[in-house]
């Protein structure tokens, strides 16, 4: 008896499931602007330009990093930290 009450919940479930599927969400409409592609540049640089861009050149092309430090004063910074890194980060973080 139980045997058969779940097959026939899982043929209604498999039914009503099928039945939605056809059914399209959200309504398929095609898609029309209002503007044209010399609004939506001028819009862009508006607002700053292509940011995603930017973003690439920001994180994969960085500006060179310029020190005041010559080789000698980095290098005594080093010795003055005895070169150990993951603790001299460790004392600067729990100050």
């Amino acid at each position: 008896m139980n045997i058969a009450k779940i097959i026939a919940a899982t043929a209604l479930i498999a039914a009503a499931g099928s039945a939605l599927a056809e059914t399209p969400y959200p309504p398929q409409q095609a898609f029309t602007s209002t503007k044209t592609r010399a609004e939506v540049v001028a819009e862009v640089k508006q607002a700053g330009g292509d940011l995603g861009r930017r973003n690439y050149q920001d994180t994969f092309n960085p500006a060179p990093v310029v020190s005041n430090k010559t080789r000698a004063d980095v290098l005594a910074e080093l010795s003055q930290t005895r070169g150990d890194v993951a603790r001299n980060n460790y004392i600067n973080t729990t100050r």
